[in-house]
């Protein structure tokens, strides 16, 4: 799949299934804890009281097969990711709740928040993705130079 085609058919999709996911996970998802609140300020975030983090097996996929194969492709939901942030949502795979996760995926939530909406921020940060990878695009950096390392 040429991704950088199909983006602007994927995007809306996208958005409105990590709508659903937030959502769902929002609702039974945990509060932080007082320290995962002072790292989750330590980053930026302006609103940690809204934060949820749900624990999983896994991290959520997409059913639909396009949406599943773009994910693969750009290495998004791959076997070795163990966290996921959309809006104020953060997912964990379990016994991988650690500072140093914690804080890269509140450092997203800031990005949430200063884009204003997971429709805002998603079609960014995909695009980054798509154009220069995983690991280069802008917001993956900042995320990871914002990681406080584990103790």
């Amino acid at each position: 799949m040429d991704l950088r085609q199909a983006l602007p058919q994927l995007i809306p999709r996208a958005i409105a299934w990590a709508d659903a996911r937030a959502n769902e996970a929002a609702a039974t998802g945990s509060a932080l804890t007082q320290s995962e609140e002072a790292i989750a300020r330590a980053v930026g975030v302006s609103k940690p009281e809204l934060i949820r983090v749900a624990d999983v097996e896994r991290l959520p996929f997409p059913e639909e097969p396009d949406l599943r194969a773009a994910a693969l492709q750009i290495g998004l939901l791959g076997p070795g990711m163990v966290g996921l942030t959309f809006g104020h949502t953060v997912f964990v795979c379990r016994g991988h709740r650690t500072r140093r996760l914690l804080s890269h995926e509140f450092r997203h939530v800031y990005q949430y928040e200063q884009h204003g909406s997971i429709a805002a921020f998603l079609p960014i940060y995909l695009r980054q993705i798509v154009d220069v990878g995983y690991e280069r695009a802008s917001l993956e950096i900042d995320a990871r130079a914002h990681e406080i390392r584990d103790t």
